[in-house]
C-alpha cells in the first residue's frame, strides 16, 4: 500500500508523497492509501480517505481548491464537489470502515484480540505527542489497568459462587434435604474444625502406626473390610473387641474407630473395627448381614493375629450399637433352630457393649424425623415401616419365639449419656429392664451430662482418665487374673485437644 498526498496542480488534480511535517501537523492531512497498477498508474482500490484536513498549510503548498474522495471501485476515480463539512466526515468514516472490513478479511492468520485489549484505549492515543515524534507513555497505566482487571475477576467470581450456592441450597431442598440437614452439616464442619488438632493425631495413627493393619477383607461384599489395632506385645494370647462403628446408618466407617481402637490396644486389647455397607449401598439387612460376616471372622481367624478366641467382646456404638444388637440376637435365634445356622456361636461372645444406642425402632421414627433424619428416608433404610418391628431388639426379645434365645446372650453393658440428644438415654434404660425382665444379664452405666459424642469422642481426646474406658478394659481383664492389673499401670492418655476446644465443639456439635 502506498499513502498519498492529493491537491490540484496547474496541470489538474495529482498525487503525490506527503512532506515531512513539524510534529503538531503529523494527526492532520488528506492521506489516501492508492493501489498502483501494473503500468505505473495508481487507482483508489478499497482505500480511504483521512478523515481531517491540515491545520495549517506548509511553506510553498497551496490550499486543495477540490478534496478528491476515491471510491472503492478499482476502475475510476471519482471527483466530487466540496461537500459540507457534516456529510464530508459521514462519507470519509464509511469509507474508513470498508476498508478496515477489507483488510480484516485478508489476514486470516492474525489472532483476534483478547477482550482487555479491545476494551481498553490505545496508549499511543492517549498519550501526548512529543517533538521527535515519539509519545510519552504515562507512568502507573498498566497497573491501574491490572487491577481494575482483577476487582472485575473477583467480582464475576464471587457472583458466580453466590449463584451456585443458592442453586445448590434450592436443588437440596427439592430433593427432600432440607435446612435442617444443611445447618447439621455447617455445624458438623464446625465440630470437626475444633476438634481438628486431636484429629489430625489420630489419623497420622491411623496411617502410619505399625500396630495398624487397614482393610483386611472378610466378604465378598462391597465394604467388607475391617481394620485390625494389635498390640506391640505379643505374649500370650490378646482378648479381642470386635467394634462396629456408627455414622446413622449412613456414613458409618470402619475409620471411625481409631481413637477407641488406639486406647485398647495401649491395655493390651486387639481391636477389629468392622465396617459395612451404608445407606443407599445398602439397607437395615444388609448391614447387619454384613456385621454377622465380620464378626464370624474374628472368631474364626483371631487366633493367627495373636488373639483369643474364646475371649471375643462385642461393641457397638450409636447406630453401630443397633446393628451389633441384631446381629448377636439374630445368632442366638439362629442357635434355637428358629432361623439359618451361621458359623460363629453366641457363646464365643463374652460381653456386648452398647454405647449410645438405640434399641426400639418403633419410638425413634418420629424423633429422628424432628432432628432431621426425616420419615421417608428413615423407612427406606429400615426396609420400610412393616420391618421396623424385626429389627427392633427390644421389641424382639418380648416375642415368644425369641424367649429361648435371651437366655444364650452374653453380658450385655450399655453406656448412655443423659445428655444425648440424638438418642435419648431412655432408649438404653428401656432396653436394659426389657432384657433384665426376660432373665438376660445386663447392667446400664448412665453418665450425667454427656452428650451423644463425649462418651466416644472428646472423652478420649481429652486424655487422663476415660471413665468408659477404663469400665470396658475392667470387664475385659476381669476373666484372666494373670493380666487382671496389666491396664491399670498403663500411663495416662495424654490431652489431644484443648479443653476451651472441646467445649466449644460440644457446643456446636450437631449430635
Amino acid at each position: 500500500m502506498i499513502s498519498m498526498t492529493c491537491g490540484r496542480g496547474d496541470a489538474g488534480p495529482t498525487c503525490q508523497g506527503p512532506p515531512r511535517r513539524p510534529p503538531e501537523h503529523r494527526r492532520a492531512g488528506a492521506v489516501l492509501r492508492l493501489r498502483p497498477f501494473a503500468h505505473g498508474e495508481v487507482a483508489a482500490g478499497r482505500s480511504t480517505v483521512l478523515s481531517r484536513w491540515p491545520a495549517e498549510l506548509l511553506p510553498g503548498q497551496k490550499r486543495p481548491l477540490l478534496p478528491q474522495i476515491f471510491t472503492s471501485s478499482d476502475q475510476n476515480i471519482r471527483v466530487m464537489e466540496k461537500p459540507p463539512p457534516r456529510e464530508y466526515r459521514v462519507a470519509a468514516m464509511k469509507v474508513e470502515l470498508a476498508a478496515r472490513t477489507s483488510q480484516t478479511g485478508k489476514t486470516e492468520d492474525t489472532p483476534p484480540p483478547s477482550p482487555a485489549a479491545v476494551d481498553a484505549p490505545s496508549a499511543a492515543e492517549d498519550a501526548p505527542l512529543l517533538p521527535d515524534g515519539g509519545v510519552r507513555r504515562r507512568s502507573g497505566s498498566g497497573r491501574f489497568a491490572r487491577s481494575g482487571s482483577f476487582r472485575r475477576e473477583v467480582g464475576r467470581a464471587a457472583a458466580e459462587t453466590f449463584l451456585l450456592t443458592r442453586l445448590t441450597l434450592i436443588l437440596l431442598r427439592y430433593l427432600g434435604i432440607g435446612y435442617r440437614w444443611i445447618r447439621r452439616f455447617l455445624a458438623l464442619c464446625c465440630y470437626t474444625f475444633l476438634l481438628m488438632p486431636g484429629f489430625i493425631q489420630v489419623v497420622y495413627y491411623y496411617f502410619f502406626s505399625n500396630q495398624v493393619h487397614r482393610s483386611v477383607v472378610y466378604g465378598d461384599q462391597p465394604r467388607n473390610r475391617l481394620d485390625l489395632y494389635i498390640p506391640t506385645s505379643t505374649a500370650g494370647l490378646k482378648p479381642v473387641v470386635a467394634f462396629v462403628t456408627g455414622g446413622a446408618w449412613i456414613i458409618g466407617y470402619k475409620g471411625w474407630g481409631a481413637l477407641l481402637g488406639r486406647r485398647l490396644v495401649e491395655r493390651g486389647i486387639i481391636v477389629a473395627c468392622i465396617d459395612y455397607r451404608n445407606f443407599p449401598q445398602g439397607t437395615i439387612g444388609d448391614m447387619v448381614e454384613d456385621a454377622s460376616q465380620g464378626i464370624s471372622f474374628v472368631c474364626n481367624n483371631i487366633a493367627s493375629y495373636g488373639g483369643d478366641p474364646n475371649r471375643i467382646y462385642l461393641v457397638g456404638q450409636s447406630a453401630g450399637a443397633h446393628i451389633a444388637a441384631c446381629a448377636l440376637l439374630n445368632q442366638a435365634i439362629s442357635e434355637c433352630g428358629e432361623g439359618d445356622s451361621s458359623s460363629w456361636s453366641v457363646s464365643q461372645i463374652k460381653a456386648y457393649f452398647g454405647i449410645s444406642g438405640g434399641y426400639n425402632l418403633l419410638n425413634l421414627v418420629d424423633h429422628f424425623h424432628r432432628r432431621g433424619l426425616y420419615r421417608s428416608i428413615f423407612l427406606s433404610i429400615m426396609e420400610g415401616e412393616e420391618s421396623l418391628q424385626k429389627f427392633s431388639p427390644q421389641v424382639m426379645i418380648k416375642e415368644s419365639s425369641a424367649r429361648s434365645a435371651v437366655s444364650l446372650l452374653p453380658h450385655i453393658i450399655l453406656f448412655h449419656g443423659t445428655s444425648d440428644y440424638s438418642i435419648p438415654s431412655a432408649e438404653s434404660q428401656a432396653f436394659a429392664d426389657a432384657l433384665q425382665q426376660h432373665g438376660a444379664k445386663a447392667d446400664i452405666f448412665l453418665y450425667e451430662g454427656k452428650t451423644h459424642t463425649d462418651l466416644f469422642i472428646q472423652d478420649p481426646l481429652r486424655g487422663g482418665r476415660d471413665k468408659m474406658l477404663e469400665e470396658i478394659a475392667s470387664v475385659i481383664h476381669s476373666e484372666d487374673p494373670d493380666v487382671s492389673a496389666d491396664h491399670l499401670v498403663v500411663p495416662v492418655a495424654r490431652r489431644l485437644v484443648p479443653e476451651f476446644m472441646l467445649k466449644l465443639a460440644g457446643r456446636v456439635s450437631p449430635f
